[in-house]
């Protein structure tokens, strides 16, 4: 939701760091792989059972290599292969921080982890399929910066997601009833995606 706004602060100092790694040699598809590995060293921190700043370091540093990525790629020049690695790793991201916490707590977590997990996999499902029928038809935007793929509006996006997850990281114990919340703000999110594309594609 907040996205949008959100990168018209962020885009300039990124583009700008972007830059300077790239003038050093960094490339894109690197930089999105550290960032991926900071994230999963945060999930298994969490897993392990750690919490608090610690682990939020991690997560701020992995969200961070995720900026920087695509602004080394717009540098060096973009290719459709760091746009697919860059999703991917993105939600190999989002997995891995509810699976930590079922992983860290089955009994207290399990089910609302399932639940969290699912809504997920319904609102990327809604995500990438409304991207696939926009690239079809040659659609762009830049409202959430420029990506490889179509990104479409939702109640909840990169950001709220971020927010999440910085939550649990400081106060896990409450993964349970957040998980619920969120994951029902996921399928309104995705519920919405579907009347979208019903009125633009139907």
């Amino acid at each position: 939701m907040l996205d949008g706004m959100i990168r018209s602060l962020i885009d300039p100092p990124l583009n700008d760091g972007g830059r300077w790694l790239a003038a050093r040699g960094a490339t894109a598809n690197a930089v999105t792989l550290v960032g991926l590995v900071l994230g999963l060293v945060a999930a298994g921190l969490l897993a392990l059972g750690h919490a608090g700043w610690l682990v939020v370091v991690f997560l701020l540093a992995s969200r961070l290599a995720d900026g920087l990525d695509g602004a080394v790629a717009r540098a060096h020049g973009k290719t459709d292969f760091g746009g697919f690695l860059d999703i991917v790793c993105d939600f190999v991201f989002y997995s891995a921080i509810p699976l930590a916490l079922v992983w860290r707590d089955p009994t207290g977590n399990g089910v609302a982890g399932a639940f969290l997990l699912a809504s997920f996999y319904i609102n990327g499902a809604t995500f990438l399929g409304y991207a696939i029928l926009a690239a079809e038809r040659g659609m762009k935007t830049a409202a959430r910066g420029e990506k490889s793929l179509y990104f479409t509006a939702g109640l909840l996006e990169g950001f709220e997601t971020i927010l999440f997850f910085l939550i649990l990281a400081i106060l896990p114990q409450l993964f349970a009833p957040l998980a619920w919340g969120f994951g029902a703000l996921c399928l309104v999110t995705a519920t919405a995606r579907v009347v979208l594309a019903w009125r633009v594609f139907g």
